[in-house]
């Protein structure tokens, strides 16, 4: 089971539910994991009697909410060996959660901020507190990202213990994009059609690092199949 991190104090649930229905259309397993202190998929993803810990499946995503780590999930489930799934979408903001679930070691991890001082300086406060190395790539959530506020980023993390990616991945802080996840949450359906071409590229660029599929038509072609869906 593939374990992808998404780390940080911005609000990332949606966009990692994007991804997870990408996933779920291309014939993989997907279990979205919200270990936030938020968890702001309890709210957003219908469930018919919510407990402290529940799995609810969703768009034929599985959405684990309220478990501390792995063990809790395989324990809920009953089961003792690995789980069913080929992928785990982990949604972090505190250092317990990060190293609970092993992100260090995860195969892929992202750290997801806006330039708004509280997601900035809360986020890299988090990283700050990280005991183990941990390799991310920045995922900003901004219009346009000056190379200033970058070097800002690398200032603030200087003695993290966090190596960064040279890429970058830069979603449009669209109001358009907005009213679509907006109207989303309010219907419980996750449609595409609406959203930016920015926006969609960026979900084509994770989908695809996630996968470990370089080749660009076949998450578009999961993409066209949502936005038929819409």
């Amino acid at each position: 089971m593939k374990r992808i991190g998404f780390i940080g104090v911005y609000d990332k649930t949606d966009m990692i539910l994007y991804l997870a229905k990408i996933l779920t259309i291309m014939g993989k397993k997907v279990i979205l994991v919200d270990s936030t202190i938020n968890q702001k998929a309890k709210y957003i993803v219908p469930t018919i009697d919510p407990t402290i810990s529940y799995i609810t499946s969703f768009e034929d995503i599985d959405v684990a909410v309220g478990f501390k780590n792995f063990e809790e999930i395989r324990k809920y489930v009953g089961t003792e060996k690995d789980l069913p799934y080929d992928i785990a979408l982990i949604d972090a903001d505190v250092p317990e959660r990060i190293q609970e679930f092993a992100l260090e070691t995860a195969d892929k991890n992202y750290f997801v901020t806006s330039f708004d001082i509280y997601s900035l300086k809360k986020g890299v406060e988090l990283l700050n507190n990280l005991k183990d190395k941990i390799n991310l790539t920045k995922v900003y959530f901004a219009k346009e990202v000056l190379k200033e506020e970058d070097d800002y980023l690398n200032f603030l993390s200087s003695e993290a213990n966090v190596e960064w990616d040279e890429e970058r991945i830069y979603y449009p802080l669209e109001n358009g994009d907005f009213s679509v996840i907006t109207e989303n949450q309010r219907v419980e359906k996750i449609k595409f059609r609406k959203l930016s071409a920015q926006y969609k590229d960026c979900l084509d660029i994770m989908a695809q690092e996630i996968l470990g599929d370089k080749n660009d038509s076949n998450v578009r072609k999961a993409i066209k199949i949502i936005e038929k869906g819409a």
